[in-house]
């Protein structure tokens, strides 16, 4: 069967590799959409320690069950529209002892430590396999990535009485500003890119602030009433927005960290013991995250049209690729149509 692969930096094909066959407990689907995420640019671009290539890429999953095995719930049936939760979890670790699978010290996500599933088929334990409904593959794409963005909000403990502060509005920067917003939380998004602060009101922001051409700490005083933000959702990874993030976080607020900064942060460590903040830290998602992303996208009310950037075939998955790293900041989504 056909799939992409990152056999370098900066080198992708499509090569030929085995279809798998589906054994006890598994359900083989054929996938229909895959989505290209930030560790997948990571990888192309050699920035991704996690990564050993050649690896296919791919964890935003689109497919249709195909063949469901011995021993698989009934409820799981052929010609179903499914998305795929991409993470392993042992079982054993303190994470999963907790319940807390989605940060498994020795998770495995599709595309990133093993093979994703940028290719026509893929097998998975019945238990990775997320029934979507009426939502289309190609939409079903979408789920993943915004689930991250809901779970940092769970992360957060966000109510309806909070100023959320989200800088990034990238895909999981949206999910993230969906979510507060549908939990009544007056949402600040925060971009250098006017056309994803347009988005981010449409999805529910109150306010946006362009940290390109405005003052971000003068306009979070005069939104928040010179209090600050009560939780600050960081969904970009760099060490500019880390120390905003904890700059603009009020008295014992809440920041919520996604985004991995890919050098060292400096921060002045006063503000953690002065205003007493709690930092958390987001992983993945949760069954429950991918629920809560399903049942909004049904709701009618999600710009699907305006999250997809562009949709390309394996064949030209190379420079779609190379696009998006000439320029990061205008892409929300490329899917790859298997």
């Amino acid at each position: 069967m056909k799939a992409v692969q990152i056999t370098a930096p900066s080198e992708m094909r499509v090569v030929e590799v085995e279809k798998p066959a589906v054994s006890t407990g598994e359900v083989l689907v054929k996938i229909k959409y895959v989505g290209f995420c930030g560790s997948d640019l990571n990888t192309f671009a050699g920035r991704n320690p996690m990564v050993k290539l050649p690896v296919i890429p791919g964890h935003e999953v689109g497919a249709i069950i195909e063949e469901v095995g011995p021993g698989v719930p009934a409820e799981l049936k052929k010609g179903m529209n499914v998305t795929l939760n991409p993470y392993t979890n042992c079982g054993k670790c303190a994470s999963c002892r907790s319940g807390r699978v989605n940060a498994c010290e020795h998770n495995e996500t599709l595309g990133v430590q093993r093979n994703g599933v940028m290719c026509e088929y893929a097998v998975l334990p019945w238990s990775k396999i997320i029934p979507a409904g009426d939502i289309t593959p190609r939409d079903c794409a979408l789920i993943e990535p915004m689930s991250v963005g809901f779970h940092a909000v769970s992360r957060g403990q966000i109510t309806d009485n909070e100023y959320v502060m989200v800088i990034g509005c990238g895909m999981i920067g949206i999910g993230a500003i969906v979510r507060a917003a549908l939990r009544g939380a007056k949402v600040i998004a925060v971009d250098l890119d006017n056309e994803k602060l347009e988005l981010a009101k449409r999805v529910g922001a109150s306010y946006v602030i362009n940290s390109k051409t405005e003052n971000v700490h003068e306009r979070m005083l005069d939104i928040t009433e010179g209090f600050g933000a009560d939780v600050v959702i960081e969904a970009v990874g760099s060490p500019v927005t880390y120390v905003m993030a904890v700059d603009e976080v009020a008295f014992t607020g809440r920041v919520v960290c996604i985004g991995y900064a890919k050098s060292e942060v400096a921060f002045q460590t006063k503000y953690f013991v002065q205003k007493e903040i709690d930092i958390r830290g987001s992983r993945n998602a949760l069954p429950a995250d991918f629920r809560a992303v399903i049942n909004y996208m049904k709701s009618g009310n999600c710009p699907i049209e305006e999250l997809i950037s562009k949709i390309v075939s394996p064949e030209n998955a190379l420079n779609a690729m190379e696009e998006w790293a000439a320029a990061p900041g205008k892409v929300f989504r490329i899917l790859v149509q298997l």
